[in-house]
């Protein structure tokens, strides 16, 4: 694909918008779904965006992932509740769950819902600014109980899930944005990776002989490499951590484990949101001067390299997402092709 084709986000929306209804998904669920592919697009998560559609497509083709309905409201107190989302789309659910939150918040302080069983929500990231525009606080914490393939420091076998963390942090100017996996790579790089014919930029994987790789065709090898918990070969037992850590707050907490999950479920998720509203605490507007002197903070620290000032979360991502809501928005040629797969499978032109 070349530069001069570079499609409008818009466009590109109602194409896999018209693919999802193809395929069955009613047309609020298949607008949602489109919307926040594009979005992960959009501020650069090329393995969270589009690049998914296809799995997508075949899931509710198969009929893994619910194509019509609603969420189910296992239980629930003032400020916290735990949803089933019975295999619809996490791109459909998992904004109401935030919408809801946000109101539980505003009310008390705080709310918290944990999601389970949402097909894959794809990148949190698109997800926060739904409240920091609120002028709210947002954790996220993500994981998958039908998979295993990141390990625990010291092993060579998988464990847990590439869960993402997320948060998002209103300031006086624009929000702080950071999604970030606690493995060393998601599985979905790894892919893209092997797909585009090269080797990953450090040490990410285990091989079944114990040793760290760069190579990407170990992943699929035969016993595969698994994920390295974040901080590799050193410091991987804070990953480690932070992997217990985020699958104690989401599998747990919603009674959904591995030993309970069905393996069909695929890369359906379970999902941990929390939002806190400052004038809980203090007066409003008080925590957004707060944060805005704490990124500045972060800003003025003198760069290693002139050429490259130092950056808080967020910052890359949104002025991509400026720049490709002008320009078009940029695909590889390896992802191109998964969309003219559709383009096929679901027999809807691309623009």
């Amino acid at each position: 694909m070349s530069s001069e084709k570079k499609p409008q986000a818009q466009t590109m929306i109602d194409w896999a918008c018209q693919c999802l209804q193809q395929q069955g998904a009613a047309p609020e669920i298949a607008q949602a779904m489109a919307e926040h592919l594009v979005a992960g697009d959009l501020l650069g998560f090329r393995t969270h965006g589009l690049l998914r559609l296809r799995y997508n497509l075949q899931a509710l083709q198969r009929g893994t992932t619910t194509p019509t309905g609603s969420y189910q409201v296992v239980s629930q107190r003032a400020a916290v509740a735990l949803w089933d989302a019975q295999l619809l789309s996490g791109l459909f659910v998992l904004p109401q769950a935030v919408a809801q939150a946000i109101t539980m918040a505003r009310t008390y302080g705080t709310g918290t819902i944990v999601v389970k069983r949402a097909q894959h929500v794809a990148a949190l990231a698109v997800y926060l600014e739904q409240a920091t525009a609120a002028g709210m606080l947002v954790q996220m914490m993500c994981s998958t109980p039908a998979q295993q393939v990141v390990a625990p420091f010291g092993a060579k076998s998988a464990c847990f899930s590439p869960n993402p963390f997320a948060i998002g942090v209103p300031t006086t100017t624009t929000p702080v944005l950071l999604d970030m996996s606690l493995s060393m790579t998601a599985a979905g790089k790894v892919r893209t990776a092997l797909a585009e014919q090269r080797q990953l930029p450090y040490p990410a994987l285990i091989t079944a002989e114990g040793d760290y790789s760069c190579d990407p065709k170990t992943f699929v090898a035969e016993p595969p490499s698994v994920l390295a918990s974040l901080g590799g070969a050193q410091l991987g037992y804070k990953g480690t951590g932070l992997n217990l850590f985020s699958e104690l707050w989401t599998l747990a907490l919603s009674d959904y484990g591995r030993a309970e999950a069905d393996p069909a479920d695929g890369d359906a998720n379970t999902v941990w949101i929390q939002v806190v509203d400052p004038t809980a605490f203090a007066a409003e507007g008080q925590f957004a001067q707060q944060a805005q002197q704490l990124v500045e903070a972060v800003k003025a620290c003198q760069p290693i390299d002139p050429n490259q000032p130092v950056r808080v979360p967020g910052e890359g991502a949104l002025a991509l997402r400026e720049r490709q809501l002008q320009e078009g928005i940029t695909y590889s040629a390896a992802t191109w092709r998964q969309l003219q797969w559709c383009e096929e499978f679901c027999g809807v032109a691309l623009p």
